[in-house]
């Protein structure tokens, strides 16, 4: 949820903000308009309980008739306050809708506009140029022994498969090297829930306009997660933390489920978009002041395993329509992926800012000892999708493919895939 102090003082920069995505600026005077009533119902409420107080000393210094005037007048001050807190728990009730109906605010930087008005801020790497016909990953991985969609579909559906033989190795090895990564950057390694409960699921934003993406088990009143970014979130929910060492961050292995709900006819082949992978996901918390440089931090250690892994890759800077509820600035590392002649998102890490933890209600205590709001933040170190580029980008005119040597350590010392 977003600050209210923030929208009382600018509410033109929450207006726009809304516009930049491409939603509904109404909702931010709806939003002003319940926080008003809520106000309006607290102070009210609060006059009235504190004439209750006042009366109920007068009844104690009175007798006689005066007594039993006062009684009866605080029998009908007792009925006014029930329905003034009646009046308070509807408008806290509205105010919290209203809140959760608003979106995080943009950070300046972030550009407007839909999903293909993103800014490209950066190229790294030449994509390879082959002198023979590539094969595309699907192709490479079945070749190899390391990819069986058919029986995957067979046994769960479309959008299903099987790592097999190399193809869980070079799985593993990746999830080990992020998780390698990680932990030498001062990440805790945790393997955290892959089910929560609806409070976590929707304190991370996830139950907003992107909802139908998430599988639910009604039986159980629990979701799936589709990313470890969720529990992570959850983690410290109702907490203090405190940062006298620095940022709390931690990093989640897990398996993710999406339901690519309107993704119909959308990368079909293969496995660029499945309902399930494994994936190995950053997450801090931290002062919001520290918030950008934080976001920097996570953005350099993406690079970083994208270069171990020896892609040529892109860092846009996405638009604010293509952004998640909760994300007020977000980067995507795309890489190069042959078979398609174009760059494909690998990696994102966004900054949270607030939204989040207010929701959660995790805080830490400031250097004044006040109770603040922490920021939050996420960051992808490694997932499937990643196979896809290495296949492809390392490949051979055998069919083989070479492993990156910064992969190597973590493929038993293998250096080359061979069909």
């Amino acid at each position: 949820m977003i600050d209210l102090k923030t929208l009382r003082e600018d509410p033109d920069a929450v207006r726009a903000s809304q516009r930049a995505r491409g939603e509904d600026s109404a909702l931010v005077d709806a939003l002003l308009a319940a926080d008003e009533r809520r106000r309006s119902a607290v102070a009210g409420a609060d006059e009235l309980r504190a004439e209750q107080k006042r009366m109920g000393k007068e009844v104690g210094k009175a007798s006689g008739e005066q007594r039993d005037r006062l009684l009866a007048e605080a029998k009908e001050l007792a009925n006014r306050v029930k329905e003034a807190e009646a009046e308070q728990t509807a408008a806290d009730a509205e105010l919290e809708r209203a809140q959760r109906a608003v979106s995080n605010i943009i950070e300046p930087e972030t550009p407007h506009g839909g999903e293909q008005d993103y800014v490209v801020l950066k190229h790294v790497g030449t994509p390879p140029d082959f002198d023979f016909e590539i094969a595309d990953h699907l192709e490479l991985g079945t070749s190899l022994g390391a990819l069986d969609m058919e029986r995957g579909a067979k046994v769960s559906g479309a959008r299903f498969y099987f790592l097999t033989g190399v193809g869980a190795q070079l799985e593993l090895a990746l999830l080990n090297m992020a998780a390698a990564s990680a932990t030498a950057a001062g990440f805790t390694l945790t393997v955290p829930p892959v089910l929560v409960r609806p409070e976590v699921m929707e304190g991370t934003g996830f139950l907003g306009a992107h909802s139908d993406e998430v599988y639910r088990l009604e039986q159980d009143d629990l979701y799936l997660v589709g990313t470890s970014e969720v529990p992570l979130a959850g983690y410290h929910q109702g907490e203090i933390l405190d940062f006298t060492a620095g940022p709390r961050r931690y990093a989640g292995w897990s398996t993710c489920f999406r339901r690519e709900a309107g993704s119909y006819g959308k990368d079909t082949r293969g496995i660029i978009r499945v309902h399930q992978f494994n994936k190995l996901e950053m997450f801090s918390y931290c002062p919001p002041e520290q918030a950008r440089e934080e976001h920097e931090r996570l953005l350099a250690l993406e690079e970083e395993m994208l270069g171990k892994l020896e892609l040529a890759y892109r860092v846009i800077d996405t638009a604010a329509g293509d952004l998640g509820d909760s994300a007020a600035r977000k980067f995507d590392c795309e890489a190069w992926i042959p078979s398609q002649g174009e760059y494909r998102e690998l990696t994102s890490t966004s900054n949270c800012t607030t939204f989040q933890a207010r929701r959660l209600n995790v805080r830490y205590r400031d250097p004044d000892g006040a109770n603040r709001i922490t920021a939050t933040l996420n960051g992808t170190l490694a997932t499937t999708r990643w196979i896809v580029a290495i296949l492809e980008n390392h490949q051979r005119s055998d069919g083989s493919v070479r492993v990156p040597e910064g992969l190597r350590p973590f493929m038993g010392g293998v250096e080359v895939l061979n069909p």
